[in-house]
């Protein structure tokens, strides 16, 4: 931008808050913001304008902590191109504001302050003196924050937030992951991957990158298992009078891989959605029999789609045998992700039997109940080695029911299952490597938030206009 540009900073104060909270609508062409949207902010070029921009910086960050106490007035919407009536149009405004700053990209000689802050602030009962190293840091109260963010995760920007602060700010993870009401931060989270088919793709990975980040924590995967939840109502498929949290949450992630092999086929999500499941797998306690199912019958249905690939590759080769002149599909392909995905779940089973056989006979009995999906598998080289527990525990169990005589009932069998625990030798089970996966974001993730705050703040900014035939940083289709 030329030197004659208006910058934010030259706004009087009351102009700004107009401007912020939406009260007084903004034209295409006003300064405010299209210096906003230029990504450029003038770069200092003296030591008089470094030290002001320094002490400008400090002076925003130190009102951030006032930001946050705004984004904790009101609701902040919902689906973001649906343009809401928000309950708190300053709310929304800010918490928009704070997503653009945190990713404004860094610059050659010095990182964003802005980002700094978000990464180190800690909360208003740590008396702990900030390291100097850490020259952007305030403190607000984390109580109130993780309140709001329970309450507001039917918006795109409040998940990306929540995803923000986890990812990047230590004190704030340690925190939640401390909590003995956790059910009010993962419960919204899963209701939006339940809600897929109604959420923008974008929403839908922060969600699910929320709960993979949660996952890392062993001590996050067994208290789920620990707190009991009464009548989700929103979930529809099955009435859940009483389950575990960490059952509905196995549910959910579950439902989402389904989802995404019959609709988007998305690979990603399929890894994410795997390695949350795998992290807790070890931890896995006292399942409800229904997710236990469905974990087999997830199982099940990758089983009839690798014999299905088979049965079209062998089709291919025959028919390309009588004909030299058609191509052959690349289902080579096809079958190694099949493959990959069929063993990371028996990577999954096994983690569960290996480590906790004895807290799960629903899924004992879902094993035995389907033991014949398994069987093409025994042999098979890609998954021989990962087979031998599984085998094992079928092998044992089913010669203990074999024993007890027919026409057993369900909790004749459940009974049969709990005995035989105990009398399984640990060690006849193969120990593997612990499964552990652990979120990392992209080289250049910048690339991907920069566009989608953007987006966020082109559908969900209140009072705001752009000419949608000038918006070049992200497509008007886009989630």
């Amino acid at each position: 931008m030329g030197s004659n540009s208006s910058r934010i900073g030259d706004l009087p104060k009351n102009e700004y808050l107009k401007k912020l909270s939406g009260t007084e609508p903004v034209s295409e062409n006003d300064p405010f913001w299209n210096q906003l949207l230029s990504f450029s902010f003038p770069a200092p070029t003296s030591s008089t304008e470094l030290k002001l921009l320094e002490e400008a910086t400090i002076s925003v960050c130190r009102s951030l902590a006032g930001l946050w106490t705004v984004f904790t007035l009101g609701g902040v919407g919902s689906k973001a191109a649906t343009r809401p009536e928000l309950s708190s149009p300053l709310a929304n405004q800010s918490l928009l504001l704070l997503l653009v700053l945190a990713n404004l990209t860094d610059a050659p000689d010095a990182p964003n302050p802005y980002r700094q802050a978000i990464m180190s602030f800690k909360n208003t009962q740590d008396s702990s003196p900030f390291p100097s190293s850490i020259p952007h840091a305030f403190q607000i109260n984390f109580n109130s924050l993780y309140t709001a963010l329970c309450e507001q995760q039917t918006s795109d920007q409040a998940t990306l937030l929540l995803y923000t602060l986890l990812h990047q700010n230590s004190n704030i993870r340690t925190y939640m992951l401390a909590r003995t009401d956790m059910e009010n931060l993962v419960l919204p989270i899963l209701e939006i991957l339940y809600h897929v088919e109604e959420r923008n793709s974008h929403h839908v990975y922060m969600a699910l990158i929320i709960l993979l980040i949660l996952t890392e924590d062993d001590g996050f995967n067994r208290s789920i298992h620990e707190v009991i939840l009464k009548n989700i109502t929103w979930y529809s498929e099955r009435v859940l009078t009483e389950i575990s949290l960490g059952s509905l949450l196995i549910l959910v992630v579950i439902r989402t891989i389904q989802y995404n092999m019959t609709r988007t086929r998305d690979k990603y999500l399929h890894t994410n959605c795997l390695a949350a499941l795998a992290n807790m797998s070890a931890q896995f306690r006292s399942l409800h029999q229904y997710a236990a199912q469905r974990i087999i019958s997830l199982f099940s249905l990758l089983s009839k789609k690798h014999n299905k690939v088979l049965e079209q590759a062998t089709q291919s080769l025959r028919g390309s045998l009588s004909s030299n002149d058609v191509p052959l599909p690349d289902y080579a392909q096809d079958l190694n992700v099949i493959e990959e995905v069929i063993r990371m779940m028996l990577e999954i089973i096994n983690s569960c039997l290996t480590n906790s056989l004895h807290h799960n006979p629903n899924l004992v009995y879902a094993l035995l109940y389907k033991r014949d999906l398994f069987e093409q598998f025994r042999t098979h080289p890609s998954f021989q080695d990962i087979m031998q527990n599984i085998d094992l525990v079928i092998t044992f169990f089913s010669s203990r029911l074999l024993q007890a005589g027919a026409e057993l009932s369900v909790e004749r069998v459940l009974e049969i299952i709990k005995q035989g625990v105990v009398a399984l030798p640990k060690d006849r089970l193969k120990k593997f490597p612990e499964l552990k996966f652990k979120y990392v974001e992209e080289e250049q993730p910048e690339e991907f938030f920069i566009p989608y705050v953007w987006s966020l703040v082109y559908n969900s900014a209140v009072g705001l206009y752009w000419n949608p035939q000038d918006i070049q940083l992200f497509t008007m289709d886009a989630d």
